[in-house]
């Protein structure tokens, strides 16, 4: 006697042969509810993002200004001899460019007219293109005591047109300072801020 075994449903059908559920995927109206709110999140999110990414900038520019100042003066007293920081894009467009020279050039100290012309440089292109300076002077000495010449403190205002006003301006925007004492002192803070906050100006 031949014992007859039972058929099983065929996989993605339901046990009389019509499709699940599960195969028959999304409806056009979850799918269109889902196109919806993807595009509300990006409609939302793409102002935000983009305020971020223009004040990142200004962080980007101030950190490389300040690096800049700090590797000035450490040559400086290094070396044993003056050493310059040059803001080169200062008076023609106020971009974060910069650059590291010796303020008297020789074969052991790069600068004009010998093979090495700096000892570093950076350009704004490099992480903030939109980032604008401002300072009193364009280049600042440091001597071989690591001090500036001739004795000033100076201020280098780091903002961007492209983000808006500055907070101190009455905006949202986090404009930024850094902050070069006669003695050397190398700091940024947020002109924002009190002057009794640790990270004022």
């Amino acid at each position: 006697m031949t014992i007859m075994q039972p058929q099983r449903a065929k996989a993605g059908t339901g046990g009389r042969g019509r499709p699940s559920r599960r195969a028959a995927g999304f409806t056009l109206v979850e799918l269109m509810i889902g196109i919806a709110i993807l595009a509300l999140a990006l409609a939302l999110g793409i102002p935000s993002m983009s305020a971020w990414l223009q004040s990142n900038q200004i962080r980007n520019a101030a950190e490389s200004v300040q690096n800049g100042l700090q590797l000035t003066k450490a040559e400086a007293v290094r070396r044993n001899t003056g050493v310059q920081f040059t803001l080169s894009s200062l008076t023609a467009t106020g971009a974060a460019d910069w650059s590291v020279t010796c303020v008297t050039p020789s074969a052991d100290c790069p600068g004009a007219g010998m093979t090495e012309t700096e000892i570093q440089k950076y350009s704004a292109m490099e992480g903030a293109p939109a980032a604008r300076v401002s300072a009193p002077q364009a280049t600042i000495v440091f001597t071989g005591m690591g001090r500036v010449s001739p004795a000033a403190n100076i201020a280098i205002d780091i903002t961007n047109p492209n983000a808006g006003t500055c907070a101190a301006s009455g905006g949202n925007m986090r404009c930024l300072r850094v902050m070069v004492s006669a003695g050397g002192h190398i700091r940024m803070c947020d002109p924002a801020l009190p002057s009794s906050n640790p990270r004022g100006c």
